[in-house]
């Protein structure tokens, strides 16, 4: 399996987080990318930088004024007087009647979903490395590999095509989906972290082209709350094409892995011929945002699920955070996958 990470990403160093109205340190740190490296060296791999995929990757998912604003927000907002040293929303607009704002104050409401997701000096080209680390993993297996793996960081799953929010900037694993059906596959996105993928929904959410399942805690008492339920299944041509598969907080591995096993059916009746997976790690009992209490054989176990539906998968990162047991988690993950490959 190859796997693909950038060095640059590790100066996306984010600080401000909002936890239940209390500002805390933000655990989307670079030392995930540490740990995360770890594992996949305890799992036999070696990465390899990707190459630049350019803009236009990006721009087939993202509209022009979302990358723009990534791109120059942080030195409009150093411009103000008094400025933060991150770019943090303090006002978010009702979309209803609601104009794109000239100011970069304006733009930051407009274009970040949430207070999670702070843009700061090095932000935008992290993510763009990120990107290029899953446009490579498409690139793998459209190219015959049986799988490949993106450690992307930032994560990607919870923008839409122009709302950062929960940590993610640009939208890896959509940007995967969509290269991979531009090439004229028939990809399934299959997304097994911990909180919804609403920002993958809502990308694909009226195609017929691209199947989005999601395996996650019951956004009634989990981030990203408002989207993520049963009832959500797609829009016109789209559908049908969207699957929720939402577990009560808490869930344990029999659950998770039934959830996963469903979806995996799903993805077949939608005659996918390559899936994309956003693996989130942060399923884990120890992981510090507690939404489910899955094990590292679990996740192990989940891994080889996975393999056994024998499709070609680009397996791009999401979450996981620090907790104790992150470079177990991934090892696990990938040594449960290869082993079920051969």
């Amino acid at each position: 399996m190859r796997v693909f990470y950038a060095a640059e990403t590790e100066r996306h160093a984010p600080e401000f987080f909002l936890l239940r109205g209390r500002p805390v340190a933000n655990e989307e740190r670079a030392e995930r990318a540490e740990r995360l490296l770890a594992g996949v060296a305890a799992a036999g791999l070696t990465p390899e930088a990707p190459p630049s995929a350019g803009r236009a990757p990006l721009a087939a998912v993202h509209s022009p004024r979302y990358l723009d604003f990534l791109e120059t927000a942080w030195a409009a907002w150093q411009a103000l007087p008094g400025a933060s040293p991150e770019v943090v929303a303090n006002v978010q607009p009702r979309r209803g009647e609601a104009s794109y704002p000239a100011g970069v104050v304006g733009r930051a409401g407009w274009h970040m979903g949430d207070l999670a997701c702070p843009v700061g000096e090095f932000t935008f080209a992290a993510a763009v490395r990120a990107a290029d680390c899953a446009v490579a993993a498409a690139d793998a297996v459209a190219g015959g590999a049986g799988a490949a793996y993106a450690l992307a960081r930032p994560p990607g799953h919870h923008t839409s095509r122009e709302v950062a929010g929960g940590h993610c900037f640009l939208n890896n694993a959509a940007i995967a989906a969509e290269r991979l059906a531009k090439g004229g596959a028939r990809p399934a996105v299959l997304d097994i972290d911990v909180h919804h993928g609403n920002g993958t929904q809502a990308i694909f959410y009226d195609r017929p082209d691209v199947m989005m399942v999601s395996v996650h805690t019951d956004p009634n008492h989990f981030y990203p709350w408002f989207v993520g339920h049963a009832h959500e299944t797609g829009i016109g041509a789209g559908e049908g094409t969207n699957r929720n598969l939402p577990l009560k907080l808490g869930a344990d591995d029999a659950a998770w892995h039934e959830a996963i096993a469903v979806g995996l059916d799903t993805v077949k009746s939608f005659g996918a011929d390559v899936l994309v997976l956003s693996l989130g790690l942060d399923v884990h009992e120890s992981d510090p945002l507690g939404g489910m209490t899955i094990t590292t054989d679990g996740i192990r176990r989940a891994g080889a699920l996975i393999a056994a539906a024998g499709l070609p998968v680009a397996i791009i990162q999401e979450g996981g955070y620090l907790g104790p047991a992150l470079t177990d988690n991934i090892a696990g993950f990938l040594g449960g996958f290869l082993g079920a490959q051969r």
